[in-house]
């Protein structure tokens, strides 16, 4: 490459770099690593945002983002909801999440795992990753042949959806006790966006206590297979914001509560699996403003890392479910703070979580 080449690359770099800095310094991330495996076309990004209560812990997502920064922008956010999530479910954990760029459809997975292990492995133990968006129980298994700090697989915690589903029905239960005055389901209407395995096993809990289903999904033959299989109503992707239904549950990507959709809806409850729904922390207040009840996100959802947790202080998977029925208990506690303190349910579970964080804090060293 010629000197003008070079010097128009540096002069780029320097004016993205600034802003990657502000982001990670917007909610005092504590580190982020980027990696590049030419061989396999690997590139990940693994953040870490606190490791107050212990080691960061979150899945690795696969996708295939429009932009290096939008990547960034996601596992920052995913990060930082991790450690919320692990704080206030009470567990001793920090929280972190990677993200690879890239087509999750690809059936070379192994030695992106692999490097994806690799570069799990170059942080000591300061991130434990797990399964998540576009991975699988199998890729944990490649990750696992470069590194021990891995949870989910195979054979041990496996695929954490179930756990997550029943966390979230137990949720959405507690948000039926708060607005209708009884956690009973039974002929109770669910939306759900997307059907996927948390999705799926979401729209079975509902199911078997009697619920109307409503599901929608950019894949129809996950549509089709919670029809046949459940006896869900179909309603096409587009749609799925405007089903005049009593709760709303999204089960797939973030961002999908905006100053769009939440003018669409026709329910009373928001409650759903997908992390980072709010695409701004004033949507919180919109909700809100609309007398719609919102469970916050990353205490509804908790359910997946209870799972994984449970790996590595080995409880069995009915010692798992009760620790995610107790989501239950937890959100009903957020909504009566929100209520006495005039907060919305986002903020006051963000004030839980940085309570716990900040008092444990206190007692020891951050971990290494």
């Amino acid at each position: 490459m010629n000197d003008n080449g070079s010097a128009a690359r540096v002069e780029k770099a320097r004016d993205v770099m600034p802003e990657i800095f502000d982001l990670i310094g917007e909610h005092d991330h504590e580190q982020v690593v980027f990696f590049y495996e030419p061989s396999c076309g690997y590139r990940g990004i693994i953040a870490i945002h606190d490791t107050s209560l212990g080691p960061a812990l979150g899945g690795t997502r696969f996708w295939n983002y429009a932009s290096d920064s939008e990547a960034v922008v996601d596992v920052l956010r995913l990060a930082r909801g991790m450690t919320y999530k692990a704080a206030v479910a009470g567990l001793n954990l920090g929280g972190g999440k990677s993200v690879i760029v890239g087509d999750n459809k690809t059936t070379h997975r192994e030695m992106v795992m692999r490097a994806h292990g690799r570069a799990v492995e170059s942080l000591g133990g300061r991130y434990i990753t797990a399964e998540d968006v576009g991975t699988s129980v199998e890729d944990m298994d490649y990750i696992h042949m470069e590194t021990g700090h891995v949870v989910g697989m195979a054979g041990k915690s496996g695929d954490p959806s179930p756990v997550t589903a029943y966390g979230t029905y137990r949720g959405i239960k507690a948000c039926a006790l708060k607005r209708y005055g009884t956690d009973s389901l039974e002929d109770r209407s669910v939306v759900i966006q997307g059907a996927g395995h948390v999705g799926y096993f979401l729209a079975q809990d509902l199911r078997e206590e009697g619920a109307k289903v409503f599901i929608a999904d950019i894949d129809e033959s996950k549509v089709d297979r919670c029809v046949e299989e459940l006896g869900c109503e179909s309603v096409g992707a587009d749609e799925v914001y405007d089903v005049d239904a009593d709760v709303f549950a999204p089960c797939a990507l973030g961002a999908v509560l905006n100053d769009d959709t939440i003018p669409r809806l026709k329910v009373e409850i928001v409650a759903g699996a997908a992390n980072n729904q709010l695409k701004r922390q004033h949507h919180a207040k919109m909700l809100q403003d609309r007398e719609i009840l919102y469970a916050p996100d990353y205490v509804i959802n908790a359910g997946g890392l209870i799972n994984v947790y449970s790996e590595l202080a080995g409880w069995s998977l009915e010692r798992s479910k009760r620790k995610a029925g107790e989501i239950y208990r937890t959100l009903l506690h957020i909504f009566e703070i929100a209520e006495d303190a005039g907060l919305t349910n986002a903020e006051a579970a963000d004030e839980v979580a940085i309570r716990r964080v900040g008092q444990v804090a206190k007692l020891h060293r951050t971990y290494v």
